[in-house]
C-alpha cells in the first residue's frame, strides 16, 4: 500500500488516481493521521476508460446526438 500526506496527495493526485487503476492501495494521511484509501473499484463495476460508450435514446432521439448538436450551435 503506498502512504501519501493529504498535501502530496493535492500536488499529485494523477499520479496517484494512476496508482489505484492499476490496482494499488493508496492510503491518505493528515497531520499524521490516516483519514482515508483509496482504492480500485470492485471487479463489478468496470474501469471508466473500458466502459462502452452510452447511448441514450428517449422517445425516438438520441439525448448524446442533441447534446452535440447543441455544443456545435453554441448553446
Amino acid at each position: 500500500m503506498q502512504e501519501a500526506s493529504f498535501s502530496e496527495f493535492r500536488n499529485h493526485a494523477k499520479h496517484y488516481f494512476d496508482l489505484v487503476e492499476r490496482g494499488e492501495k493508496v492510503r491518505i494521511y493528515r497531520n499524521g493521521k490516516p483519514i482515508g484509501d483509496l482504492v480500485p473499484c470492485s471487479s463489478s463495476h468496470p474501469p471508466w476508460k473500458n466502459s462502452p460508450k452510452t447511448r441514450i435514446n428517449l422517445e425516438g432521439f438520441l439525448l448524446s446526438e442533441e447534446i452535440i448538436a447543441d455544443r456545435e450551435n453554441g448553446r
